[in-house]
Parts: C-alpha cells; sequence; structure tokens
C-alpha cells in the first residue's frame, strides 16, 4: 500500500532526477492522505517551481506555511521564486523571513547575498556571504560570490585571497544549490 512517506520519498527522488512532472502527481496524492503536511505542501511546491510553474507553487508553499510557519524551507523557496522573477524585495522579505526562522542556514544567506550583489548592496552582499562562510567553510558558491564582492568593493587583496581559496576547493564541494536551484 502506497504511504504519504512513500510517495513523498518517490516524488523527491523523480523531482532529484528532473522529473518533476512525474512527481506532482505523486505528491498530490500522499496530500489527499495527508492534507495537513507541511513538508508534502513545500514538496509539492519545489516540484511545481522546477516545472516553470510559480503561481501554484507559491500556493504550494504559503499552503505549507499556512500549516507549520516556522518551515524555513518554504520560506527560502518562495525567495528563490520571487528572485527568479525579478520581484527583489519579495524575494529578500523572504529570506529575511527565513532567517528569522533559522538563522544558521549557509544557503540562505548566500542567497541572500546574490540578491544584494545584482541590486549592486555590494557591502551588504559581502556581510551575507561572509556569514554563510561562517556556518559553512567549505560552501564554493559563497566563497566565489564573495571573492566577486570584493573585486567590486575594490578589496583586492582579499578577492585575490578568496581566488586562491577557490582554486583549492572543487565546485562539488557545495554546500547547496545556487539560487534558482531547488531541493
Amino acid at each position: 500500500m502506497e504511504t504519504p512517506a512513500f510517495l513523498n520519498d518517490s516524488g523527491i527522488a523523480l523531482t532529484e532526477a528532473n522529473r518533476p512532472n512525474e512527481a506532482i502527481p505523486l505528491f498530490q496524492k500522499a496530500l489527499i492522505m495527508e492534507p495537513g503536511n507541511p513538508f508534502l505542501w513545500t514538496n509539492l511546491g519545489i516540484a511545481q517551481q522546477r516545472t516553470g510553474d510559480y503561481e501554484e507553487a507559491l500556493n504550494s508553499f504559503q499552503r505549507a506555511i499556512g500549516i507549520e510557519d516556522n518551515l524555513s524551507d518554504a520560506w527560502v523557496s518562495m525567495g528563490l521564486i520571487y528572485y527568479e522573477m525579478e520581484l527583489f524585495e519579495l524575494a529578500e522579505e523572504c529570506y529575511h523571513s527565513a532567517l528569522i526562522r533559522e538563522d544558521a542556514s549557509p544557503k540562505t544567506w548566500n542567497n541572500l547575498g546574490v540578491l544584494y550583489f545584482v541590486e549592486g548592496s555590494y557591502e551588504e552582499a559581502r556581510h551575507c556571504f561572509e556569514e554563510a562562510i561562517r556556518l559553512a567553510p567549505m560552501y564554493y558558491d559563497a566563497v566565489y560570490n564573495l571573492r566577486d564582492a570584493c573585486r567590486e568593493l575594490e578589496d583586492y587583496r582579499a578577492a585575490a585571497e578568496f581566488s586562491r581559496i577557490l582554486s583549492k576547493m572543487s565546485p562539488t564541494s557545495n554546500y547547496t544549490n545556487r539560487p534558482g536551484g531547488g531541493l
């Protein structure tokens, strides 16, 4: 018998295998059995996001947060969608909401830093990337982003040091995905 946990695990595997269209019906079936499960709503939203259905993904994340407001992953995922839609103010609000709930998330700090970088707020971006690296020293993307922020701030000595560190790291040693990523 298919349980919500089995359907959820199968849906996650399909989403990670870049088959979100096949994952969505599994999450929906699990939600019929457990409509109050915020993790199912979050995973459905991630799959919907991967298909480009941002409206439905946002609805799913909002359902998850309505059930469990402290679910930082749903807040971060909404921030990613708003970032992808170039609604930067909404993305920033979501990232801050996620950090209020879980301030030790390197992924969220990095994503917020990328947002500030894109907006040209390099000092704020630098602070966010530094925080991400403090939490996860081998987070390749954050080191890479910090190097670029230092270049924009004309702190070439720091940028050179981060280039040196990057040369010893592997991009596959990432802590997590870049903004726009998913699971």
